[in-house]
């Protein structure tokens, strides 16, 4: 199962983006659309969306935070991530603008970065996170936005 996971687009929905999302199984977006147009954008691209509410999606009805299970793990989506992390096998959030794969606590904490607006010297980027449904096992692969 291929996941593509995207955050902070702030309005914006690179076509570049959209083309190479639209293969995924499913897409999760970790909050701040930040209007209606981008929600409906990411929506129409195809694949199934689950999506939580960020900081800057007023008007949105979406839920603070989603807990997936996948091949046996469970995901926490969220967009602020909590002082500790826990509760999930994953914990994905958004907000930061910053790529990150760290453990804390014994959960594995993701961010895709911003796609729109990157933050401290990290360039514009989303994520595929992968599952082997047969294994379990779970890989994280940073992409970065294409121009174009």
């Amino acid at each position: 199962m291929r996941i593509a996971v995207i955050a902070d687009t702030h309005g914006t929905l690179p076509p570049s983006v959209a083309k190479q999302i639209s293969v995924a199984d499913e897409i999760w977006h970790l909050g701040d659309f930040c209007n209606h147009a981008t929600l409906d954008a990411v929506k129409k691209i195809g694949p199934p969306v689950e999506a939580v509410f960020g900081n800057n999606d007023y008007g949105l009805n979406l839920s603070q935070r989603l807990l997936l299970e996948r091949a046996g793990k469970t995901f926490l989506l969220i967009h602020i991530p909590p002082a500790r992390p826990g509760g999930a096998d994953f914990l994905l959030h958004g907000h930061t603008h910053v790529p990150r794969d760290e453990v804390i606590n014994a959960t594995r904490v993701l961010n895709p970065g911003s796609t729109s607006k990157a933050n401290k010297g990290a360039p514009a980027s989303w994520a595929w996170l992968t599952i082997d449904e047969e294994t379990s096992q779970v890989d994280w692969k940073i992409q970065p936005v294409m121009k174009g």
